[in-house]
């Protein structure tokens, strides 16, 4: 887990860590969109979370974490109408306007994407 899975970025273990932190993110992001008119929601520096001092801990806790919680996230998001799935946020970096509909395609995306990297990794060391 201490491996890069590519020169000069995250380890395995950063990277599990930082999808637990990023779908957090993404569900506390749906929360206010759901609850709030546009609202602007805060952004976080994805670097500065992949260093903080939990991402020391056992990656099989932010495993076990992600299966919980997508399996919550994945019941509510079987409760949305179609009017929900339109309902967006404001993004301060960018300065976009953001539908549920969207950011759900993005995380989906964003889990994949880093689990690629893994996978790419294992076959690379020839890991079983």
């Amino acid at each position: 887990f201490a491996t890069p899975y590519r020169e000069g970025g995250w380890t395995v273990q950063q990277l599990i860590h930082h999808i637990a932190d990023s779908h957090m993110h993404a569900y506390i992001r749906f929360k206010w969109t759901l609850t709030e008119e546009k609202p602007l929601i805060k952004a976080y520096e994805e670097k500065d979370w992949a260093e903080t001092i939990d991402n020391q801990l056992d990656p099989a806790l932010s495993i076990a974490f992600l299966t919980a919680f997508h399996a919550k996230w994945s019941a509510m998001l079987s409760l949305l109408n179609d009017e929900n799935w339109k309902q967006s946020y404001m993004h301060p970096q960018t300065q976009k306007e953001i539908t549920l509909e969207r950011m759900l395609g993005l995380y989906a995306w964003h889990g994949k994407h880093h689990l690629m990297h893994i996978i790419a990794l294992k076959e690379r060391m020839q890991w079983s």
